[in-house]
């Protein structure tokens, strides 16, 4: 269930909820005169968050090159390329 505090605990509570999304990684989200206005989200979760869109992002592009006709390179083949520039010819 997510959580939902007014604007005014970020005044009052701000190290509880620093807190609640260290411990849980999950958001808080911020109400103001009772309407949803933002959310706190612990810095490592919120890097985490971002690197997954931009990962998604990625392979949606790689999907629709692929659609338009790119032609794709062999997993196996690509592995291998990796492996070698990371840790030299094997």
């Amino acid at each position: 269930m997510p959580s939902i505090r007014p604007i005014s605990d970020l005044r009052n509570s701000a190290s509880e909820i620093s807190d609640y999304c260290r411990s849980t990684r999950e958001p808080v989200f911020i109400t103001r005169n009772g309407a949803g206005d933002m959310v706190v989200l612990n810095i490592e979760e919120y890097e985490r968050r971002m690197a997954l869109i931009e990962l998604y992002g990625k392979l949606t592009e790689a999907e629709e090159e692929l659609e338009a006709g790119a032609q794709g390179e062999d997993f196996a083949a690509a592995a291998r390329r990796f492996r070698e520039y990371i840790h030299g010819k094997i």
